[in-house]
Protein backbone atom coordinates (compact mmCIF):
# COMPACT_ATOMS: atom_id res chain seq x y z
CA UNK A 1 0.00 0.00 0.00
CA UNK A 2 1.31 3.28 -0.37
CA UNK A 3 1.37 6.09 2.13
CA UNK A 4 3.00 8.59 0.10
CA UNK A 5 0.91 11.89 -0.74
CA UNK A 6 -1.45 11.10 -3.34
CA UNK A 7 -2.15 14.46 -5.12
CA UNK A 8 -0.94 15.50 -8.12
CA UNK A 9 1.23 18.32 -7.40
CA UNK A 10 1.24 21.66 -8.88
CA UNK A 11 4.60 22.24 -11.21
CA UNK A 12 4.57 25.76 -12.50
CA UNK A 13 6.63 25.34 -15.56
CA UNK A 14 5.00 22.51 -16.60
CA UNK A 15 2.49 22.26 -19.87
CA UNK A 16 -0.78 22.91 -19.32
CA UNK A 17 -1.82 21.23 -22.44
CA UNK A 18 -1.95 17.13 -21.64
CA UNK A 19 -1.80 16.53 -25.72
CA UNK A 20 2.08 17.51 -25.26
CA UNK A 21 2.48 14.96 -22.65
CA UNK A 22 3.12 11.96 -25.79
CA UNK A 23 1.87 9.07 -22.98
CA UNK A 24 -1.29 10.89 -22.68
CA UNK A 25 -1.99 12.25 -25.72
CA UNK A 26 -1.86 8.08 -26.99
CA UNK A 27 -4.00 7.25 -24.07
CA UNK A 28 -6.51 9.84 -24.95
CA UNK A 29 -6.32 8.56 -28.96
CA UNK A 30 -6.68 5.04 -27.53
CA UNK A 31 -10.24 6.26 -25.75
CA UNK A 32 -11.72 8.48 -28.75
CA UNK A 33 -10.93 5.27 -30.90
CA UNK A 34 -12.41 3.10 -29.08
CA UNK A 35 -14.85 5.32 -28.08
CA UNK A 36 -16.32 5.81 -31.80
CA UNK A 37 -15.73 2.12 -32.31
CA UNK A 38 -18.45 1.02 -29.85
CA UNK A 39 -20.76 4.12 -31.21
CA UNK A 40 -20.27 2.35 -34.56
CA UNK A 41 -21.40 -1.09 -32.78
CA UNK A 42 -24.39 0.62 -30.97
CA UNK A 43 -26.08 1.73 -34.08
CA UNK A 44 -24.99 -1.72 -35.40
CA UNK A 45 -26.90 -3.73 -32.18
CA UNK A 46 -30.05 -1.63 -32.86
CA UNK A 47 -30.65 -2.61 -36.49
CA UNK A 48 -29.00 -6.59 -35.40
CA UNK A 49 -32.03 -6.59 -33.05
CA UNK A 50 -34.24 -5.40 -35.51
CA UNK A 51 -33.52 -7.99 -38.26
CA UNK A 52 -33.77 -10.24 -35.18
CA UNK A 53 -37.39 -9.40 -33.63
CA UNK A 54 -38.74 -6.42 -35.49
CA UNK A 55 -41.12 -4.27 -33.65
CA UNK A 56 -39.70 -5.71 -30.63
CA UNK A 57 -36.32 -4.18 -31.11
CA UNK A 58 -37.20 -1.92 -28.36
CA UNK A 59 -37.68 -4.35 -25.75
CA UNK A 60 -34.62 -6.06 -26.15
CA UNK A 61 -32.13 -3.19 -26.25
CA UNK A 62 -33.34 -2.35 -23.01
CA UNK A 63 -32.60 -5.91 -21.83
CA UNK A 64 -29.31 -5.80 -23.37
CA UNK A 65 -28.47 -1.95 -21.51
CA UNK A 66 -29.88 -3.51 -18.56
CA UNK A 67 -27.37 -6.75 -18.41
CA UNK A 68 -24.65 -3.71 -19.54
CA UNK A 69 -25.23 -1.85 -16.00
CA UNK A 70 -25.05 -5.13 -14.34
CA UNK A 71 -21.92 -5.86 -15.23
CA UNK A 72 -21.00 -2.67 -14.92
CA UNK A 73 -22.08 -2.84 -11.16
CA UNK A 74 -21.05 -5.70 -9.97
CA UNK A 75 -17.80 -6.49 -11.99
CA UNK A 76 -16.30 -3.40 -12.34
CA UNK A 77 -15.32 -3.44 -7.82
CA UNK A 78 -14.23 -6.82 -8.27
CA UNK A 79 -11.37 -5.68 -10.78
CA UNK A 80 -10.72 -2.63 -8.83
CA UNK A 81 -10.20 -4.53 -5.99
CA UNK A 82 -7.53 -7.13 -7.50
CA UNK A 83 -6.36 -5.06 -10.22
CA UNK A 84 -3.14 -4.27 -8.17
CA UNK A 85 -2.48 -7.78 -8.59
CA UNK A 86 -1.87 -7.43 -12.20
CA UNK A 87 0.97 -5.52 -14.60
CA UNK A 88 -1.23 -2.11 -15.78
CA UNK A 89 -0.43 -2.03 -19.47
CA UNK A 90 -0.71 -6.06 -20.00
CA UNK A 91 -3.92 -5.80 -18.39
CA UNK A 92 -5.43 -3.19 -19.94
CA UNK A 93 -4.02 -4.56 -23.45
CA UNK A 94 -5.76 -8.25 -22.71
CA UNK A 95 -8.95 -5.98 -21.71
CA UNK A 96 -9.18 -4.19 -25.44
CA UNK A 97 -8.32 -7.63 -27.36
CA UNK A 98 -10.98 -9.37 -25.48
CA UNK A 99 -13.65 -6.82 -25.95
CA UNK A 100 -12.80 -6.76 -29.77
CA UNK A 101 -13.06 -10.61 -30.09
CA UNK A 102 -16.46 -10.64 -28.49
CA UNK A 103 -17.72 -7.54 -31.06
CA UNK A 104 -16.21 -9.94 -34.01
CA UNK A 105 -18.50 -12.57 -32.65
CA UNK A 106 -21.96 -10.30 -33.01
CA UNK A 107 -22.73 -10.63 -36.54
CA UNK A 108 -23.03 -14.34 -36.38
CA UNK A 109 -25.97 -13.98 -33.53
CA UNK A 110 -28.54 -15.45 -34.16
CA UNK A 111 -31.01 -15.75 -31.25
CA UNK A 112 -32.05 -13.09 -28.58
CA UNK A 113 -30.75 -14.68 -25.53
CA UNK A 114 -26.85 -14.38 -27.50
CA UNK A 115 -26.80 -10.53 -28.21
CA UNK A 116 -27.50 -10.77 -24.08
CA UNK A 117 -24.69 -13.09 -23.19
CA UNK A 118 -22.44 -11.05 -25.33
CA UNK A 119 -23.36 -7.62 -24.35
CA UNK A 120 -23.22 -9.09 -20.65
CA UNK A 121 -19.62 -10.54 -20.83
CA UNK A 122 -18.68 -7.60 -23.38
CA UNK A 123 -19.12 -4.77 -20.60
CA UNK A 124 -17.46 -7.46 -18.06
CA UNK A 125 -13.83 -6.49 -19.98
CA UNK A 126 -15.18 -3.08 -20.29
CA UNK A 127 -15.72 -2.71 -16.67
CA UNK A 128 -12.29 -3.95 -15.96
CA UNK A 129 -10.83 -1.40 -18.74
CA UNK A 130 -12.66 1.92 -18.27
CA UNK A 131 -11.92 2.15 -14.33
CA UNK A 132 -8.05 0.92 -14.46
CA UNK A 133 -7.66 3.02 -17.51
CA UNK A 134 -9.23 6.48 -15.15
CA UNK A 135 -6.56 5.37 -12.52
CA UNK A 136 -3.89 5.33 -14.53
CA UNK A 137 -3.86 9.18 -16.16
CA UNK A 138 -3.12 10.97 -12.73
CA UNK A 139 0.69 8.75 -12.66
CA UNK A 140 1.36 10.39 -16.41
CA UNK A 141 -0.52 13.70 -16.10
CA UNK A 142 1.07 14.87 -12.68
CA UNK A 143 0.28 18.73 -12.78
CA UNK A 144 -3.14 19.04 -11.11
CA UNK A 145 -4.28 22.21 -13.75
CA UNK A 146 -3.20 19.76 -16.76
CA UNK A 147 -4.92 16.89 -14.90
CA UNK A 148 -8.16 19.00 -15.38
CA UNK A 149 -7.97 19.68 -18.70
CA UNK A 150 -7.30 15.85 -19.62
CA UNK A 151 -10.58 15.27 -17.73
CA UNK A 152 -12.59 18.25 -19.75
CA UNK A 153 -11.07 16.32 -22.70
CA UNK A 154 -12.29 12.72 -21.63
CA UNK A 155 -15.67 14.29 -21.09
CA UNK A 156 -15.69 16.40 -24.27
CA UNK A 157 -14.99 12.56 -26.19
CA UNK A 158 -17.92 11.14 -24.13
CA UNK A 159 -19.46 13.91 -25.59
CA UNK A 160 -18.77 14.47 -29.42
CA UNK A 161 -19.33 10.00 -29.80
CA UNK A 162 -22.36 10.33 -28.47
CA UNK A 163 -23.17 12.98 -31.38
CA UNK A 164 -21.27 11.95 -34.01
CA UNK A 165 -21.50 8.41 -34.31
CA UNK A 166 -25.22 8.02 -35.37
CA UNK A 167 -23.91 10.26 -38.12
CA UNK A 168 -20.78 8.03 -38.75
CA UNK A 169 -22.40 5.12 -38.92
CA UNK A 170 -25.04 6.67 -41.81
CA UNK A 171 -22.30 7.24 -43.60
CA UNK A 172 -20.85 4.21 -43.24
CA UNK A 173 -23.38 2.19 -43.59
CA UNK A 174 -23.66 3.75 -47.42
CA UNK A 175 -20.92 1.82 -48.27
CA UNK A 176 -21.27 -1.75 -45.98
CA UNK A 177 -23.67 -3.78 -44.10
CA UNK A 178 -23.80 -3.42 -40.30
CA UNK A 179 -21.88 -6.37 -40.03
CA UNK A 180 -18.97 -4.03 -40.87
CA UNK A 181 -19.79 -1.55 -38.37
CA UNK A 182 -18.93 -4.45 -35.75
CA UNK A 183 -16.01 -4.97 -37.53
CA UNK A 184 -14.69 -1.73 -37.41
CA UNK A 185 -15.72 -1.23 -33.56
CA UNK A 186 -13.25 -4.69 -33.45
CA UNK A 187 -10.78 -2.97 -35.50
CA UNK A 188 -11.04 0.27 -33.58
CA UNK A 189 -10.49 -1.64 -29.73
CA UNK A 190 -7.29 -3.49 -31.88
CA UNK A 191 -5.84 -0.07 -32.49
CA UNK A 192 -7.21 1.13 -29.02
CA UNK A 193 -4.72 -2.38 -28.02
CA UNK A 194 -1.85 -1.14 -29.85
CA UNK A 195 -1.81 2.26 -28.78
CA UNK A 196 -1.15 1.24 -24.99
CA UNK A 197 1.52 -1.31 -26.48
CA UNK A 198 3.35 1.92 -27.55
CA UNK A 199 2.41 4.09 -23.85
CA UNK A 200 5.38 4.14 -21.46
CA UNK A 201 3.28 3.61 -18.37
CA UNK A 202 4.74 4.24 -14.94
CA UNK A 203 4.94 1.53 -12.93
CA UNK A 204 1.83 1.25 -10.68
CA UNK A 205 3.12 1.44 -6.67
CA UNK A 206 2.79 -1.89 -5.40
CA UNK A 207 -0.32 -2.84 -2.51
CA UNK A 208 -0.17 -4.90 0.12
CA UNK A 209 -3.22 -4.77 2.29
CA UNK A 210 -3.60 -6.56 5.03
CA UNK A 211 -7.09 -8.36 4.60
CA UNK A 212 -7.84 -11.34 2.12
CA UNK A 213 -9.36 -11.62 -1.38
CA UNK A 214 -12.92 -10.50 -0.37
CA UNK A 215 -11.54 -7.45 1.40
CA UNK A 216 -9.33 -6.72 -1.49
CA UNK A 217 -12.62 -6.64 -3.36
CA UNK A 218 -14.55 -4.68 -1.12
CA UNK A 219 -11.78 -2.20 -0.26
CA UNK A 220 -12.58 0.32 -2.91
CA UNK A 221 -16.36 0.73 -2.01
CA UNK A 222 -15.82 1.08 1.60
CA UNK A 223 -12.97 3.61 1.62
CA UNK A 224 -15.70 5.09 -1.20
CA UNK A 225 -18.09 5.42 1.87
CA UNK A 226 -15.85 6.58 4.44
CA UNK A 227 -14.80 9.55 2.87
CA UNK A 228 -16.97 12.77 3.17
CA UNK A 229 -16.55 14.11 -0.08
CA UNK A 230 -17.14 10.78 -1.61
CA UNK A 231 -19.99 10.40 -0.08
CA UNK A 232 -21.04 13.79 -1.29
CA UNK A 233 -20.30 12.66 -4.77
CA UNK A 234 -22.35 10.14 -4.81
CA UNK A 235 -25.33 12.04 -3.71
CA UNK A 236 -24.54 14.64 -6.95
CA UNK A 237 -24.31 11.45 -9.15
CA UNK A 238 -27.79 10.45 -7.83
CA UNK A 239 -28.87 13.68 -9.11
CA UNK A 240 -26.68 12.83 -12.63
CA UNK A 241 -28.64 9.75 -12.88
CA UNK A 242 -31.81 11.43 -12.44
CA UNK A 243 -31.48 14.15 -15.24
CA UNK A 244 -30.36 12.30 -17.86
CA UNK A 245 -32.49 9.65 -17.12
CA UNK A 246 -34.98 12.09 -18.11
CA UNK A 247 -32.76 13.52 -21.05
CA UNK A 248 -31.62 9.82 -22.39
CA UNK A 249 -35.36 7.94 -21.47
CA UNK A 250 -38.10 10.34 -22.01
CA UNK A 251 -36.91 12.55 -24.87
CA UNK A 252 -38.77 10.81 -27.67
CA UNK A 253 -41.97 10.17 -26.04
CA UNK A 254 -42.17 13.96 -25.33
CA UNK A 255 -41.45 15.12 -28.74
CA UNK A 256 -42.67 12.60 -30.62
CA UNK A 257 -45.93 12.04 -27.84
CA UNK A 258 -46.64 14.86 -26.75
CA UNK A 259 -45.27 17.69 -29.21
CA UNK A 260 -46.12 15.36 -32.06
CA UNK A 261 -42.97 16.03 -33.70
CA UNK A 262 -40.56 13.78 -36.29
CA UNK A 263 -38.04 11.45 -35.02
CA UNK A 264 -35.74 14.00 -36.65
CA UNK A 265 -36.25 16.41 -33.72
CA UNK A 266 -35.49 13.60 -30.99
CA UNK A 267 -32.06 13.99 -32.24
CA UNK A 268 -32.57 17.87 -32.31
CA UNK A 269 -33.51 17.70 -28.48
CA UNK A 270 -30.31 15.38 -27.59
CA UNK A 271 -27.73 17.28 -29.69
CA UNK A 272 -28.67 20.01 -27.34
CA UNK A 273 -27.96 18.79 -24.15
CA UNK A 274 -24.79 17.12 -25.44
CA UNK A 275 -23.89 20.84 -26.50
CA UNK A 276 -24.30 22.47 -23.20
CA UNK A 277 -22.01 19.40 -22.01
CA UNK A 278 -19.58 20.27 -24.46
CA UNK A 279 -19.56 24.09 -24.21
CA UNK A 280 -18.68 23.22 -20.11
CA UNK A 281 -16.17 20.46 -20.38
CA UNK A 282 -14.74 23.17 -22.90
CA UNK A 283 -14.78 26.40 -20.88
CA UNK A 284 -14.27 24.23 -17.25
CA UNK A 285 -10.85 23.97 -16.80
CA UNK A 286 -10.07 27.81 -16.79
CA UNK A 287 -13.02 28.11 -14.48
CA UNK A 288 -11.74 24.88 -11.85
CA UNK A 289 -8.01 26.85 -12.06
CA UNK A 290 -9.71 29.66 -9.56
CA UNK A 291 -12.88 28.12 -8.39
CA UNK A 292 -12.84 24.90 -6.03
CA UNK A 293 -14.70 22.04 -7.43
CA UNK A 294 -17.39 21.79 -4.47
CA UNK A 295 -19.17 25.03 -5.28
CA UNK A 296 -18.94 23.93 -9.53
CA UNK A 297 -20.34 20.97 -8.42
CA UNK A 298 -23.21 21.79 -6.12
CA UNK A 299 -23.82 24.26 -8.80
CA UNK A 300 -24.24 21.90 -11.48
CA UNK A 301 -26.98 20.21 -9.17
CA UNK A 302 -29.15 23.15 -8.78
CA UNK A 303 -28.84 24.07 -12.41
CA UNK A 304 -29.63 20.11 -13.35
CA UNK A 305 -32.53 20.18 -10.91
CA UNK A 306 -33.69 23.93 -12.75
CA UNK A 307 -33.59 21.89 -16.33
CA UNK A 308 -35.86 19.35 -15.24
CA UNK A 309 -38.11 21.16 -13.10
CA UNK A 310 -38.27 23.44 -16.28
CA UNK A 311 -39.84 20.44 -18.24
CA UNK A 312 -43.05 20.47 -15.93
CA UNK A 313 -43.62 23.61 -17.67
CA UNK A 314 -44.53 21.98 -21.41
CA UNK A 315 -42.25 23.70 -23.16
CA UNK A 316 -42.59 24.02 -27.05
CA UNK A 317 -39.97 23.20 -29.08
CA UNK A 318 -38.38 26.01 -29.42
CA UNK A 319 -38.57 26.38 -25.50
CA UNK A 320 -37.23 22.46 -24.89
CA UNK A 321 -34.32 23.40 -27.07
CA UNK A 322 -32.56 25.69 -24.62
CA UNK A 323 -33.96 23.45 -21.20
CA UNK A 324 -31.84 20.50 -22.94
CA UNK A 325 -28.90 22.56 -23.17
CA UNK A 326 -29.89 23.85 -19.38
CA UNK A 327 -29.51 20.06 -18.13
CA UNK A 328 -26.69 19.29 -20.38
CA UNK A 329 -24.28 22.57 -18.65
CA UNK A 330 -25.71 20.92 -15.33
CA UNK A 331 -24.46 17.34 -16.29
CA UNK A 332 -21.26 18.49 -17.13
CA UNK A 333 -20.50 20.58 -14.23
CA UNK A 334 -20.57 17.71 -12.62
CA UNK A 335 -19.27 15.21 -14.00
CA UNK A 336 -16.26 16.64 -15.62
CA UNK A 337 -14.41 17.41 -12.26
CA UNK A 338 -15.43 14.32 -10.63
CA UNK A 339 -12.29 12.14 -11.27
CA UNK A 340 -10.45 15.22 -9.62
CA UNK A 341 -12.14 14.54 -6.28
CA UNK A 342 -11.21 10.83 -6.88
CA UNK A 343 -8.28 10.93 -7.53
CA UNK A 344 -7.72 13.38 -4.39
CA UNK A 345 -9.35 10.96 -1.88
CA UNK A 346 -7.04 7.70 -3.04
CA UNK A 347 -3.23 6.87 -2.25
CA UNK A 348 -1.69 6.44 -5.93
CA UNK A 349 -1.30 2.36 -4.97
CA UNK A 350 -5.22 2.12 -4.61
CA UNK A 351 -6.92 4.30 -7.37
CA UNK A 352 -7.84 1.11 -9.25
CA UNK A 353 -9.94 0.35 -6.28
CA UNK A 354 -11.34 4.07 -5.90
CA UNK A 355 -12.33 4.38 -9.39
CA UNK A 356 -13.87 1.72 -9.84
CA UNK A 357 -15.85 2.13 -6.74
CA UNK A 358 -16.74 5.16 -8.59
CA UNK A 359 -17.64 3.43 -12.07
CA UNK A 360 -20.15 0.72 -10.57
CA UNK A 361 -21.48 3.32 -7.64
CA UNK A 362 -22.48 5.58 -10.67
CA UNK A 363 -23.92 3.24 -13.10
CA UNK A 364 -25.96 1.80 -10.23
CA UNK A 365 -27.16 5.24 -9.49
CA UNK A 366 -28.13 5.29 -13.71
CA UNK A 367 -29.45 1.00 -13.31
CA UNK A 368 -32.20 2.65 -10.87
CA UNK A 369 -32.97 5.83 -12.45
CA UNK A 370 -33.51 4.56 -15.86
CA UNK A 371 -36.15 2.53 -14.43
CA UNK A 372 -37.85 5.01 -12.39
CA UNK A 373 -37.89 7.62 -15.21
CA UNK A 374 -39.31 5.06 -17.85
CA UNK A 375 -41.81 3.78 -15.43
CA UNK A 376 -42.70 7.70 -14.13
CA UNK A 377 -43.49 8.97 -17.68
CA UNK A 378 -45.45 5.28 -18.83
CA UNK A 379 -47.93 5.54 -15.74
CA UNK A 380 -48.18 9.52 -14.78
CA UNK A 381 -47.07 11.31 -17.82
CA UNK A 382 -43.43 13.65 -18.37
CA UNK A 383 -44.66 16.55 -17.16
CA UNK A 384 -45.70 14.84 -13.31
CA UNK A 385 -42.40 12.78 -13.74
CA UNK A 386 -40.48 16.16 -14.38
CA UNK A 387 -41.09 17.84 -11.07
CA UNK A 388 -40.85 14.35 -8.89
CA UNK A 389 -37.13 14.00 -10.61
CA UNK A 390 -36.51 17.61 -10.26
CA UNK A 391 -37.77 17.31 -6.16
CA UNK A 392 -35.09 14.54 -5.90
CA UNK A 393 -32.01 16.01 -7.35
CA UNK A 394 -32.93 19.35 -5.42
CA UNK A 395 -32.28 16.74 -2.46
CA UNK A 396 -29.39 15.01 -3.21
CA UNK A 397 -28.15 18.21 -4.17
CA UNK A 398 -28.89 19.32 -0.73
CA UNK A 399 -27.52 16.02 0.92
CA UNK A 400 -24.43 16.42 -1.10
CA UNK A 401 -23.71 20.28 0.40
CA UNK A 402 -23.83 18.33 4.00
CA UNK A 403 -21.94 15.13 2.90
CA UNK A 404 -18.83 17.18 1.81
CA UNK A 405 -17.81 19.10 4.26
CA UNK A 406 -17.06 23.34 3.18
CA UNK A 407 -13.82 23.00 4.78
CA UNK A 408 -12.36 19.65 3.36
CA UNK A 409 -8.47 20.44 3.53
CA UNK A 410 -6.43 17.99 2.28
CA UNK A 411 -4.12 17.61 4.91
CA UNK A 412 -5.68 16.65 8.50
CA UNK A 413 -4.60 15.98 11.73
CA UNK A 414 -5.17 12.44 13.53
CA UNK A 415 -4.05 10.20 15.88
CA UNK A 416 -2.99 6.19 15.45
CA UNK A 417 -3.05 4.13 18.30
CA UNK A 418 -0.40 1.55 18.88
CA UNK A 419 -0.81 -1.67 16.51
CA UNK A 420 1.24 -5.11 15.57
CA UNK A 421 1.06 -6.12 12.19
CA UNK A 422 2.77 -7.97 9.13
CA UNK A 423 2.95 -6.71 5.55
CA UNK A 424 5.53 -5.04 3.15
CA UNK A 425 6.60 -1.65 3.77
CA UNK A 426 8.78 1.08 3.19
CA UNK A 427 10.49 3.21 5.97
CA UNK A 428 8.83 6.37 6.16
CA UNK A 429 6.65 8.53 8.06
CA UNK A 430 4.19 5.26 9.22
CA UNK A 431 7.19 2.77 9.80
CA UNK A 432 10.39 4.28 11.91
CA UNK A 433 11.69 1.23 14.25
CA UNK A 434 15.09 -0.65 13.65
CA UNK A 435 15.63 -4.21 13.05
CA UNK A 436 17.98 -5.77 15.17
CA UNK A 437 17.13 -9.05 16.72
CA UNK A 438 14.53 -9.58 13.94
CA UNK A 439 14.18 -11.48 10.62
CA UNK A 440 13.39 -9.49 7.81
CA UNK A 441 12.05 -10.56 3.92
CA UNK A 442 13.72 -8.37 1.50
CA UNK A 443 11.43 -7.68 -1.33
CA UNK A 444 11.78 -5.49 -4.80
CA UNK A 445 11.28 -2.09 -4.64
CA UNK A 446 12.62 -0.84 -1.89
CA UNK A 447 10.08 -3.21 0.32
CA UNK A 448 10.75 -5.11 2.87
CA UNK A 449 8.54 -7.31 5.16
CA UNK A 450 8.66 -8.23 9.01
CA UNK A 451 6.19 -8.21 11.96
CA UNK A 452 6.10 -4.84 13.16
CA UNK A 453 5.03 -2.20 16.15
CA UNK A 454 3.36 1.09 15.61
CA UNK A 455 3.61 3.35 18.45
CA UNK A 456 0.84 5.49 19.48
CA UNK A 457 1.47 8.81 17.40
CA UNK A 458 -0.49 12.44 16.59
CA UNK A 459 0.30 13.98 12.90
CA UNK A 460 -0.68 15.33 9.92
CA UNK A 461 -0.66 14.78 6.12
CA UNK A 462 -2.48 14.17 3.29
CA UNK A 463 -5.20 12.09 4.69
CA UNK A 464 -6.97 8.76 2.74
CA UNK A 465 -8.31 5.93 3.81
CA UNK A 466 -5.93 2.81 3.32
CA UNK A 467 -5.47 0.14 5.93
CA UNK A 468 -3.04 2.30 8.05
CA UNK A 469 -6.30 4.97 8.04
CA UNK A 470 -9.60 3.34 8.26
CA UNK A 471 -12.01 6.33 9.55
CA UNK A 472 -12.40 9.43 8.64
CA UNK A 473 -10.76 11.86 11.72
CA UNK A 474 -13.61 13.29 13.96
Amino acid sequence: MSISSNHAQVVPDAPLNPLRNREFARLFAAQVIALVGTGLATVALTLLAYDLVGGNAAAVLGTALACKMVAYVFFAPVVGGLAHRFARKPFLIGMDIARAMIVLAMPFVTEVWQIYVLIFVLNLFSAGFKPVFAATIPDIITNERSYTRALSMSRLAYDLESLLSPTLAGIALLFMTYTGLFVSNSVAFLISAALIALTALPRGQRVARLGNVWQDISFGTIAYFKTPRLRGLLALYLGVASASAMVIVNTVIYVKDVLGLASSDVAIALAAAGGGSMLVALSLPRVLDRVPDRPVMLAGGGIMAAGVGLIATGPSFSQMLPIWFLIGVGLSLVQTPAGKVVNRSAAAADRSAFFSAQFALSHACWLVFYLVAGQLATRLGVEPTAVSLAAGIVLFTLSAAVLWPHNDPLDLEHEHDPIAHDHPHRHGEHHQHTHTGIEVEELEDGLHRHRHQHASIRHRHAFVIDDHHVGWPA
